[in-house]
């Protein structure tokens, strides 16, 4: 997942597939719902990166993720942090 460089992803421009397998496979996280269940949700987009968000800085970085970057902006208002 590591970008030419040795740049850091930010966990904001995966994909909710990318992010679902990201948690699964690599960090091992079994009790997400089916992928299918949530892949065209706005929640369920919400919940895989706040699952994301809860990883340390050193689990992230050792799958090529960082929590910086901003996300996009929110017409609501909200906060991922």
């Amino acid at each position: 997942m590591t970008q030419p460089g040795n740049e850091l992803t930010s966990i904001f421009e995966l994909a909710v597939e990318e992010a679902y397998v990201l948690l699964r496979d690599t960090f091992g996280v079994t009790d997400l719902p089916p992928l299918e269940a949530i892949e065209n949700e706005d929640w369920g987009r919400d919940s895989l990166l706040r699952r994301l968000w809860e990883l340390s800085d050193a689990q992230l970085a050792q799958a090529g993720l960082t929590r910086e970057s901003s996300p996009p902006s929110d017409p609501h208002g909200s906060s991922h942090r």
